[in-house]
């Protein structure tokens, strides 16, 4: 599976852990940053990862950040992203299973290395149970198309936000 991955300053002490654990477990991995601990903006690499999920480029995008929500809110603004901020392996699991989340934002200031391990491989393994939650995100799907009725030219307006938000 292609999973795109970001981090901002609070998240990036997880990043090499994460990136091993992943290509580890045979995945590709597009990472988006950063990878310095220099403060700088969430959105600037949520939006490019996100992107990459709703563009087809990945399947899905693991974000990190000091307590996940930022980027949480962030990758929700994007049509086609289901995001959750999860904090133990059940609510990863059930973002799956339930809510077929596509992106998993995690708080690098609130769960340890081996925590964010657990949550992740989790996460990776649950598949979407489909049944009544698909009548769900087929709701979810239909409200987005009607606030975004041009989703094409939506995903055109975020990428514009953040300079080089297509490359990885």
């Amino acid at each position: 599976m292609n999973i795109a991955v970001a981090f901002d300053h609070r998240g990036v002490h997880n990043r090499e852990h994460l990136l091993a654990q992943l290509r580890h477990a045979g995945h590709e991995v597009l990472d988006f940053g950063t990878d310095a601990t220099k403060p700088c903006d969430y959105p600037d690499y949520a939006i490019p990862a996100s992107l990459a999920v709703v563009q087809g480029r990945a399947q899905r995008a693991i974000l990190i950040d000091g307590s996940g929500i930022g980027m949480a809110i962030v990758a929700n603004k994007i049509p086609g992203i289901r995001a959750a901020t999860c904090h133990d392996e059940l609510t990863a699991e059930i973002s799956r299973r339930y809510n077929d989340a596509n992106v998993l934002c995690l708080a690098a200031d609130l769960l340890g290395e081996e925590l964010i391990r657990r949550i992740v491989k989790a996460w990776l393994l649950a598949d979407f149970e489909q049944g009544r939650h698909t009548r769900r995100i087929e709701k979810i799907t239909a409200l987005e198309h009607r606030i975004f009725s041009d989703v094409e030219k939506a995903m055109r307006e975020a990428a514009k936000l953040v300079p080089g938000a297509t490359d990885p």
